[in-house]
């Protein structure tokens, strides 16, 4: 198929293919149908995985940077999606250790911002809900299951996000994080327990008001 008549039903293997065959142009107009296509979904990933838009963003970014430059090397034995999602959580690792010294160093700024301010509210896109209270609700519940997974250990974290966030099966997880899969249900149920437990806490700490 010529690089006109690419649309959305095309493979990504096609597209990949397009990307190796050693035509810059042909690549570059490939890569941009597979960032177009997997972009939303490397996103979600990335903001349930560090917690942050902004650093969300910069993940992504930086994946699919890498992803461009890996696909020479990639040999298409496993599909595009997940190699690209194993590139993604890899970036994600890295976006934690960077937030964790930034926000070692904003500890002692004394101009960094209250935790609630400005800069929070910039994290999130606003809902669409037509509702004012009904969105502040459903935002305080978000904010509280987002802080109760960023506690989770990163192992913990990435089977949960995979799985009850993204609908990954338990065999692209294990192939993701090569565990087996029996690792990846346990892993998920001490998850899932540990979560549950976490807004119980803040519930009772709340009156169980969100």
């Amino acid at each position: 198929m010529s690089r006109t008549g690419w649309s959305e039903e095309t493979e990504d293997g096609e597209l990949v293919a397009a990307c190796q065959s050693g035509d810059a142009v042909a690549c570059e107009r490939a890569f941009e149908w597979l960032v177009r296509r997997h972009q939303t979904a490397m996103l979600n990933l990335a903001f349930r995985m560090v917690g942050d838009y902004g650093e969300a963003c910069e993940v992504v970014q930086d994946a699919f940077l890498a992803a461009y430059k890996g696909l020479p090397a990639f040999r298409r034995d496993a599909r595009f999606s997940t190699w690209l999602t194993t590139i993604t959580l890899n970036q994600a690792r890295n976006g934690l250790v960077r937030i964790k010294a930034r926000r070692r160093h904003e500890a002692y700024s004394l101009d960094a911002p209250l935790p609630g301010g400005e800069a929070d509210s910039r994290r999130e896109p606003p809902s669409l809900d037509p509702s004012a209270l009904d969105q502040l609700e459903e935002a305080a519940v978000r904010r509280r299951i987002e802080a109760c997974i960023a506690e989770l250990p990163l192992d913990f974290r990435e089977i949960l996000v995979l799985r009850d966030l993204q609908e990954r099966s338990y065999e692209e997880i294990g192939t993701l994080l090569k565990v087996r899969e029996g690792t990846v249900k346990s892993r998920l149920f001490r998850a899932r327990e540990t979560v549950k437990d976490c807004l119980k806490r803040n519930l009772d700490r709340a009156g169980g008001a969100p």
